[in-house]
């Protein structure tokens, strides 16, 4: 096998949504970065620039609060200035105001609901648009999701139906710019993570020790996992992959009536 099996030596990915070590998108541009990939980094606030510029010293860190179209137009104009061409894109962002604590689901207020669409969803149309002509013809344009969209779990709330619009945009994308362009638009389905912005979901823990129990090998989804086929999907080497969820949950989804799950719930463990 290749070193540069990737095949990303010397391409430029933007990097969007890395909020700590933990996160998705951290681990990703990492796995980016070994791989011999320029790695450009946007986040929401100065605070995290901050935060981040001292690890990535070799790196450029851009501002953008996707809530506000202003800003990624200064940072496509930004980016574009000192990156003229892109060749991928990975989004890893996304809002849910769990304040009020778990709530049935039709007593989402319309606020929170659109509020969550606009940076989880439609923040991915919004910078493709804006970097279309930044990135190269055969670019590749990657979301974090989730690994179902069909499971209605209580302490999920409204973000499930919010991933699926995520996820449906994919294909629209994906349409869209093959009018003029062999860019990708595919998405990694991540399990249950150990992620700073899963703690703040009420009842995580209790979901994720369950969800361990559910994978087929007893063992929790790791973030670099998620980080890995993130960047597979962001290089040359996934050229077929388009309008794509791939999914990384260790099997869980095929194994909810697992005997030993059957047998706890049963016997009231």
């Amino acid at each position: 096998m290749p070193a540069d099996f990737l095949q990303l030596a010397d391409k430029t990915i933007l990097v969007c949504g890395v909020a700590n070590k933990k996160s998705v998108a951290w681990h990703t541009a990492r796995v980016l970065q070994d791989s011999g990939a320029n790695v450009v980094y946007a986040v929401r606030t100065a605070e995290r620039k901050a935060q981040l510029e001292p690890l990535v010293p070799e790196s450029d860190v851009f501002i953008c609060d996707v809530e506000r179209q202003e800003e990624i137009d200064r940072l496509r104009d930004e980016v574009t200035a000192a990156h003229p061409k892109l060749h991928g894109l990975l989004h890893s962002i996304a809002f849910a105001d769990y304040e009020e604590g778990p709530k049935p689901f039709h007593d989402t207020s319309r606020a929170a609901f659109l509020r969550s669409v606009d940076v989880s969803c439609f923040s991915l149309i919004a910078l493709a648009k804006a970097f279309e002509k930044t990135l190269v013809p055969d670019a590749s344009v990657v979301a974090i999701s989730i690994s179902t969209t069909r499971m209605a779990a209580e302490n999920y709330g409204f973000m499930a139906p919010v991933k699926a619009a995520l996820d449906s945009s994919l294909a629209f994308l994906a349409k869209s710019f093959s009018q003029f362009s062999k860019i990708r638009f595919n998405a990694v389905g991540a399990g249950l993570l150990k992620t700073s912005a899963s703690a703040g979901i009420p009842g995580y823990v209790d979901a994720y020790l369950f969800a361990e129990q559910a994978t087929l090998r007893k063992q929790a989804v790791q973030t670099g996992e998620v980080a890995n086929t993130a960047a597979f999907l962001l290089s040359p080497r996934s050229s077929g992959i388009n309008a794509q969820t791939l999914t990384v949950d260790a099997g869980m989804e095929v194994n909810y009536f697992d005997r030993d799950l059957v047998r706890r719930a049963m016997s009231g463990e």
